[in-house]
């Protein structure tokens, strides 16, 4: 399960905040996987992954779900982890709260590796006795570690680089606790706009200029009111939620990320 173990080591583990459900969860992971620097800028990992649930359930039962996008180019596997310490309603065959969401990018050079290591998952989840324990878990490190002992189930179909791979990981996690959004080459920025008829667009957020790239933005009030995600400046504008107020306000809640160093 090499694209999981990826993940774990290149920072894709990640808090899913408590007041998501389920289809907002989707969409947070999925805009992370939108940010990878390799994808064309015009990948909708968001709608695949959305159309694909909609077609089909991804949940597998025991507290995990994997939705996939697949995407019509070739690109390495890429597995994203979100982890819901509340647990989401996702509709699992076994009525369980999903508390891990292992999201894939398909590539179309990458089908029958994703099946291989999806089935290897499968398999892992259901030989691995401290699945009541990792889904107790009340820390990133400890899903972390939990998440390595899984992989390790496996340990027969693993060569010696991904073993040696889980044991450096280990020693490197078990020495600092990582922040929520702890991502290896991505900023995450949770941003607030509001937004209304006859006022001046105000931007609410901690980067003095993150915030002033978008009050200086024209047509801002227009991007956020009609566009789920944009781009500008380097930084890709993604919304997550809103919510409308008297005098005709509106606010909206916001993530912006960009990679490490980008323009």
């Amino acid at each position: 399960m090499d694209s999981l173990l990826d993940a774990l080591q290149e920072g894709r583990l990640l808090e899913i905040p408590d007041d998501y459900d389920k289809e907002d969860a989707l969409r947070f992971l999925a805009h992370i996987l939108e940010a990878v620097p390799s994808l064309p800028p015009d990948t909708d990992v968001a709608g695949l992954i959305l159309a694909k649930e909609g077609a089909s359930k991804t949940a597998l039962g025991k507290g995990w779900a994997c939705p996939d996008a697949r995407v019509p180019f070739d690109e390495d596997l890429i597995c994203v982890v979100g982890w819901s310490p509340r647990g989401i309603d996702y509709g699992s065959p076994d009525g369980k709260a999903v508390k891990v969401i292992a999201m894939y990018l398909v590539p179309e050079n990458q089908r029958s590796n994703y099946l291989r290591e999806v089935s290897l998952l499968a398999k892992a989840l259901e030989i691995y006795p401290e699945i009541e324990r990792l889904n107790a878990a009340d820390s990133l490190n400890d899903i972390r570690d939990h998440l390595l002992d899984l992989i390790s189930t496996t340990k027969g179909t693993v060569g010696p680089d991904s073993r040696a791979r889980m044991i450096r990981l280990q020693g490197k996690v078990a020495a600092v606790e990582p922040a929520p959004y702890d991502l290896a080459n991505l900023i995450v920025e949770p941003i607030t706009i509001i937004v209304g008829t006859g006022l001046k667009t105000v931007v609410l957020g901690h980067d003095h200029a993150l915030v002033e790239l978008l009050e200086g933005l024209p047509g801002l009030s227009d991007e956020v009111t009609t566009h789920s995600s944009f781009n500008t400046g380097g930084w890709r504008i993604v919304k997550r939620k809103e919510a409308s107020f008297t005098g005709e306000r509106l606010l909206v809640d916001c993530l912006a990320l960009r990679t490490q160093g980008g323009k």
